[in-house]
């Protein structure tokens, strides 16, 4: 078979390209995807236990505030009305997050007004100029001050990059935002939801055209000298990790990662919330996601003695 276009990889910017190609260009695209499945990072599935809809790779959720990506988007799926909202656990309670009024008040222990949360936290950042930050640390402590640095980034950065940030560079923040009001909206994009079936279904949408084929747990590596010859003239969108691309010739480049583990819990819901973030160093990971909160519109279908995280 020839192709006039062949994209490595099945995640959001892969399926787009293909999809465009194929529904716009008139062009014949091949797919090819090492993992048993489409949707690359994106991928949702079912878990089996309890049928809850889980994001495989970590929690992925839509919001944006172009209009034309909310109209293309919504060509191949609905979108639920959920707004991201984020708690985080320190010293054993639960603050809102973002940063913002909420949880300044509640982690000073008295109501301030909107001035006067500016001025408490110029007069705590004012400790270090950001000009003169020469790691991560003093750059964060430059923006938010050291109070809530200590509290709420310090612990978490080390586990997120197992690394100190004090051995990290200050050019790995550019802001901290903090929020003078008490709106705790993750996210404050015009669009924002998930796909109403879940992402796997949004996904394999994108590729149903009849002039795109797709090859599953296919390794573009061990097929790329055959596919190549079949087909000469047609360009390659690669989208997998770009050291593997040049065959390590400059080393394995350094990613953050993350290491995830699902466990089915014995109760109707466990956090109360879809994600919490665990700030301190005695926990020993960053966050947890309930993904039962993800998708309220589906209580009635979820079980109520049990949940996962």
């Amino acid at each position: 078979m020839t192709y006039d276009l062949i994209v490595v990889g099945s995640g959001l910017f892969g399926l787009t390209v293909a999809e465009r190609a194929a529904s716009q260009l008139g062009k014949k695209v091949l797919i090819v995807e090492r993992r048993t499945h489409l949707g690359g990072n994106a991928y949702s599935e079912a878990e089996p236990e309890t049928g809850i809809e889980i994001h495989k790779y970590g929690a992925h959720l839509f919001h944006t505030s172009n209009k034309k990506v909310w109209d293309y988007v919504n060509q191949f799926t609905d979108f639920t009305g959920y707004q991201h909202r984020v708690f985080a656990m320190h010293d054993g309670t639960a603050y809102q997050f973002p940063m913002g009024l909420g949880m300044i008040n509640q982690f000073f222990g008295r109501y301030y007004t909107p001035d006067e949360a500016r001025e408490l936290i110029a007069e705590q950042a004012s400790e270090i100029d950001s000009k003169d930050a020469n790691n991560l640390e003093e750059k964060a402590i430059s923006l938010i001050g050291r109070p809530l640095y200590e509290a709420f980034i310090r612990d978490y950065t080390a586990k997120q990059w197992q690394t100190d940030p004090k051995n990290l560079p200050a050019s790995n923040i550019t802001r901290l935002p903090v929020r003078y009001n008490f709106n705790n909206r993750y996210f404050n994009d015009t669009y924002e939801g998930l796909p109403v079936d879940g992402y796997a279904a949004w996904l394999e949408r994108m590729a149903d055209h009849e002039l795109i084929d797709v090859r599953l747990d296919t390794d573009w590596f061990d097929v790329r000298d055959e596919l190549r010859a079949e087909s000469p003239d047609a360009p390659v969108v690669y989208t997998g990790p770009l050291d593997r691309y040049f065959d390590f010739s400059a080393g394995k480049l350094g990613w953050r990662t993350l290491d995830f583990h699902t466990e089915v819990q014995q109760t109707g819901d466990f956090q109360g919330t879809p994600v919490m973030n665990y700030n301190d160093a005695d926990v020993p990971y960053t966050r947890i996601h309930e993904f039962r909160h993800f998708h309220p519109e589906r209580e009635d279908r979820y079980p109520k003695d049990k949940t996962v995280i």
